[in-house]
């Protein structure tokens, strides 16, 4: 059996999904920009790649972020089903945040992100000089 990508160009799928004409909630790069929408939304995931933190840890590894931004994130990516809470028992109740095996997918994918835009912003093969001949700028 072939590789799934042999005879197709990188980053065009060979499947049906790939081949729309609008953008549709089942569509796989929709629901994984879905999970990772919002400002902050990476950073976060960024430090639960390190390991298992609690609320008040994720506050001390990101100063800037505000308890609601904070709050609002952690259950959308729970909703995403990328990020676990577990609350202990006892007084005060313990919770920790950790990702989820789908949410420890999203590594590669943080950094592939990342590898395009340190690229594209040295002036690299990103976004500017991936331009076709004569297109607008």
């Amino acid at each position: 059996m072939a590789h799934r990508t042999v005879g197709h160009r990188a980053g065009l799928p060979d499947d049906p999904r790939a081949n729309v004409t609008a953008p549709t909630p089942e569509c796989p790069v929709e629901i994984a920009l879905a999970a990772l929408h919002g400002r902050w939304t990476t950073l976060v995931v960024r430090e639960l790649l390190r390991g298992d933190l609690s609320y008040s840890e994720l506050r001390a590894a990101l100063p800037m972020l505000s308890d609601k931004v904070l709050s609002d994130r952690l259950a959308q990516l729970a909703e995403a089903g990328v990020v676990e809470r577990d609350r202990r028992p006892g007084w005060p109740p313990r919770v920790r945040y950790a990702l989820t095996p789908s949410g420890l997918r999203l590594g590669p994918v943080l950094q592939a992100l990342w590898d395009w835009g340190a690229e594209a912003a040295a002036g690299g093969s990103g976004a500017e000089s991936r331009r076709v001949a004569g297109s607008p700028r």
